[in-house]
């Protein structure tokens, strides 16, 4: 009898260590599969087709304050400000250029501002001014065209002089557009997750001409995507695991090149007479999700903060404007309504 209870014992220790084996190979190749999966390289373009059609809603808000003086005074010079405009915007894709090995495909958009308000305090106001909240309530059912290149380039505006005739104006209105194309400035051979990629490019369009927009990326991690802003398929196939979004943090930082007594005067201030020095700093971050499936901006939240100490000189008379100023922003864009996969 003792012989056979060893023998029982001897089989069940047997089947123990197949069973085991089993386990140590089904988690060696789960985990070779997960790691293959970390390591799976994407491209986060968008893929768009003539007649697709999108919904966005942007919501800004931007606190200002500022001191100028000036060879003469103004006392009833604005010097704080809050904004907030809520935007919804429906977007049209009149055609895409296909995208080939060597070219990514460009795409035309028209953009209809179905609903669009703002509002604003100020501690001085302009009655000659139009008010903020008259500006954005007037482009509501008015449309745009644009071609939004691969790089996020914005470019062959159509209808954006009749909304707003002056081209600062409007920035607050186009300049999330950029973000439809996520992949823009993303490393050409794709991304995977935890890798990270910088960029660094000229500020531009400032009273200062050696600033420099520097960002820092990280691919974090993939989840879930909203429920309500998941593409649905064209046809009746299930979505696949691609439909999730992958999560992307962006640091960025401004700053100057030079020191804050060198001359920094861009060309049209130069050509007017006028010299520039002064600091320029700017930081924030923005938390972006994308949808793997379509390459589409999902959700994107971002915070920023800008300050400014800058002098503008009259090469002629010497006389001078000292300009400071403190800017803080956060913005939200959600897709609200997305086109369905191929």
């Amino acid at each position: 009898m003792n012989a056979g209870i060893h023998s029982r014992s001897n089989r069940t220790a047997a089947r123990l260590v197949r069973l085991l084996s089993v386990f140590v190979a089904y988690f060696c190749v789960m985990a070779l599969a997960i790691g293959a999966i970390a390591d799976q390289r994407v491209h986060l373009n968008p893929k768009l087709a003539a007649g697709d059609l999108l919904r966005y809603k942007i919501d800004s808000r931007t606190s200002t304050t500022s001191a100028i003086t000036t060879p003469l005074a103004n006392p009833e010079g604005g010097s704080q400000s809050n904004q907030a405009i809520h935007l919804l915007v429906r977007l049209d894709v009149l055609g895409a250029t296909a995208a080939s090995d060597s070219v990514r495909g460009g795409v035309r958009l028209r953009a209809t501002f179905e609903k669009s308000s703002a509002s604003s305090e100020n501690d001085a106001v302009d009655p000659s001014t139009p008010s903020l909240a008259s500006r954005y309530a007037r482009i509501e059912g008015h449309a745009i065209e644009f071609t939004l290149a691969p790089d996020g380039q914005l470019t062959g505006f159509t209808g954006l002089k009749e909304i707003f005739p002056d081209s600062a104006a409007a920035q607050p209105i186009i300049s999330w557009l950029s973000a439809l194309s996520p992949d823009a400035g993303m490393p050409a051979k794709g991304v995977r997750i935890g890798e990270k990629w910088k960029s660094e490019h000229p500020f531009q369009g400032q009273p200062l001409s050696d600033l420099l927009w520097r960002t820092e990326s990280i691919y974090l991690r993939n989840e879930p995507c909203n429920s309500a802003t998941v593409p649905a398929p064209r046809s009746n196939r299930p979505a696949t695991s691609a439909s999730g979004c992958a999560v992307i943090l962006t640091h960025f930082e401004i700053s100057r090149q030079g020191s804050a007594r060198s001359d920094a005067t861009p060309d049209d201030y130069r050509r007017n007479g006028l010299r520039t020095s002064g600091t320029w700093l700017g930081s924030g971050e923005a938390l972006e999700s994308i949808s793997l499936a379509t390459g589409l901006l999902v959700s994107s939240t971002q915070t920023s903060k800008q300050d400014a100490d800058y002098e503008v000189v009259s090469v002629a008379t010497g006389s001078r404007i000292h300009e400071q100023g403190h800017v803080q922003s956060q913005s939200e864009i959600t897709l609200i309504t997305a086109p369905k996969l191929p």
